[in-house]
């Protein structure tokens, strides 16, 4: 073993030490053994315990540790103090920027122990207000992250999107009279992206492509055929095909599918188009409707196509409210009033759900039963000087270990709506996962089931659960189903959409927003229910005022009815 690694390793060991709050004469003897082994001018591996232990800054205790790593590969109390941490947390500490202390902060103060859901409590501003960090510190821990999620390859369709929009602009001012358009993942609008592709349509692919060779926008550049392959300055793979204009759709088409829904379509065509005019032609010819980017992958849509029943896909503009926001009262940024401001007159929409974080969420500053029944007086006295805009009262219910929701009936029964959600242990399995989910949703006061699996992109499985036991019991207690909008979650998965339709279940594209800007990820949103099939009629929250008005109230009555 080089010395570099044994470096690492005693570098490693000292912060889980002042991770676990071991004596600091002792942290700070292993941390500066680790400093000075880097320095020796010879091999450890060479020396006896006795030479070891002679050396300036090493002793008896750190020789033994030594040995027993250069012996065995690793140190028992360095295994033991592993054992007794989550491997998230162990990951955490090799971000720039955070030492073992704000490590310590983050996991017993804040309960994170991922980095994926540290990155989640970035991106909801909750490091700011935690003693130690700030703005600052917050923004140097986000980009060390993305950059470590971009070194997988793999991004989400946010981080994705200005750049593509970016690239698009400069292939458009460079290249006149060419037909473009992006396919692949981005243009089907898949939650995570692999490989940009973009197709040009152009009367001379080989100087189309010897032009793109010198793209200040591309990098790692080379040219298979006509095809560019590069990569973005955040190292996002990139597939440019440069084909003459005549093939232009047929290949947007094969670029765009996914290989199923490709061979799906190209099995009923019954008569080949070689060089068609448009996509629309393409489906036509294969006896079906034309279908969006979004439907096209698999075969999942193909029947309703060939039978001209493909849903009117639902589109932001159809959206009239938003539901599930925290504000000031739990871990949002904004007040309710200025939410509320921000919906009428930036978002153009009618109502305005507050969800805060409720009494179990403390790390949220979630709700007091007290702090309620304060938050609806506010509410109650906006609603009565605003003018056709309308504050729902709502709270994000933790779902407790047995399912039940954190707030007395008497509690319960003050919201207009309720979204049950789970936030604490989350590494269950599937049985127990189901059996909670649904104990929550057979509360007759919860409205909602918030974010299914918990999942964080890129970031955090999900817990497994029966989505089909879930989406029927959300089926027979008049239970919604949110697709939490936020791009890191997404959840629930476009691809149980179409069965919580066929169930009769009413989805609801949530944006989960902790500060204003956060409203505008309801495009995440719809983009992802879109994939799933999902129109209007039966999204929660395309309801106008007075629909939602009546749903709510429908719900509530029906609760009454219940418990009476």
């Amino acid at each position: 073993m080089e010395n570099k690694a044994i470096a690492r390793k005693l570098r490693l060991l000292s912060q889980l030490m002042e991770l676990h709050d071991v004596n600091p004469f002792k942290i700070k003897s292993v941390a500066n053994a680790a400093f000075k082994v880097d320095k020796l001018p010879f091999k450890l591996a060479d020396k006896s315990y006795a030479e070891l232990e002679k050396i300036d800054g090493i002793g008896k205790s750190l020789a033994a540790k030594i040995v027993e790593l250069l012996e065995t590969g690793t140190m028992a109390e360095m295994d033991s103090l592993i054992d007794n941490t989550p491997a998230g947390v162990v990951e955490m500490m090799g971000i720039k920027g955070i030492g073992p202390k704000k490590v310590a902060a983050i996991w017993r103060d804040m309960g994170i122990e991922t980095v994926g859901e540290l990155y989640y409590a970035c991106n909801e501003n909750r490091l700011i207000e935690a003693k130690g960090f700030g703005l600052k510190t917050q923004e140097d821990i986000l980009k060390v992250i993305e950059f470590v999620m971009a070194s997988h390859g793999k991004f989400l369709y946010a981080q994705v999107e200005p750049e593509a929009k970016g690239l698009m602009d400069e292939l458009r001012s460079v290249f006149d009279n060419i037909l473009i358009e992006f396919a692949g993942e981005y243009r089907r609008k898949c939650e995570i992206i692999n490989e940009l592709v973009i197709v040009l349509g152009t009367r001379d692919p080989d100087m189309t492509a010897c032009t793109l060779l010198t793209s200040s926008a591309l990098h790692s550049i080379t040219r298979e055929g006509d095809c560019i392959i590069a990569q973005t300055a955040n190292g996002l793979k990139v597939k440019i095909p440069c084909v003459e204009r005549r093939y232009f759709f047929r290949t947007l088409f094969f670029e765009t599918g996914n290989d199923e829904h490709v061979a799906a379509v190209m099995k009923r065509e019954t008569e080949e188009s070689d060089q068609p005019e448009s996509e629309l032609l393409i489906y036509q010819k294969a006896g079906l409707a034309y279908m969006q980017p979004e439907l096209r992958e698999g075969d999942t849509f193909i029947e309703k196509a060939a039978n001209d029943k493909l849903p009117q896909l639902i589109g932001f503009a159809d959206l009239k409210g938003s539901l599930h926001n925290h504000s000031t009262w739990s871990d949002g940024v904004n007040t309710i009033e200025e939410m509320a401001a921000y919906c009428r007159d930036t978002m153009h929409l009618e109502y305005l759900g507050i969800s805060d974080h409720s009494k179990s969420a403390v790390y949220a500053k979630g709700l007091s039963i007290e702090r309620v029944l304060q938050q609806h007086e506010e509410i109650d006295h906006f609603n009565k000087s605003a003018d056709g805009f309308y504050v729902f009262k709502g709270i994000e219910s933790d779902i407790l270990g047995d399912g039940s929701l954190d707030y007395p009936e008497e509690i319960l029964k003050r919201f207009d709506f309720i979204v049950a959600s789970i936030h604490s242990n989350l590494k269950m399995d599937e049985e127990k996962a189901t059996a909670r989910l649904i104990k929550a949703i057979e509360n007759p006061y919860t409205t909602m089931l918030g974010h299914p699996t918990g999942r964080l992109l890129l970031s955090r499985n999900g817990y497994t659960i029966d989505y089909k036991k879930v989406i029927d019991a959300c089926a027979a207690n008049n239970v919604v189903i949110e697709v939490n909008a936020n791009p890191l979650r997404l959840d629930l998965d476009w691809r149980w959409h179409q069965y919580a339709l066929d169930k009769g279940v009413w989805l609801s594209i949530n944006p989960d927003a902790h500060r204003n800007e956060g409203f505008n990820d309801m495009q995440y949103g719809v983009w992802a229910a879109r994939k799933g099939g999902l129109y209007k009629e039966r999204c929660l929250n395309a309801l106008s005022l007075p629909e939602i008005s009546r749903f709510f109230k429908t719900k509530i009555l029906t609760e009454n009815a219940i418990n009476a």
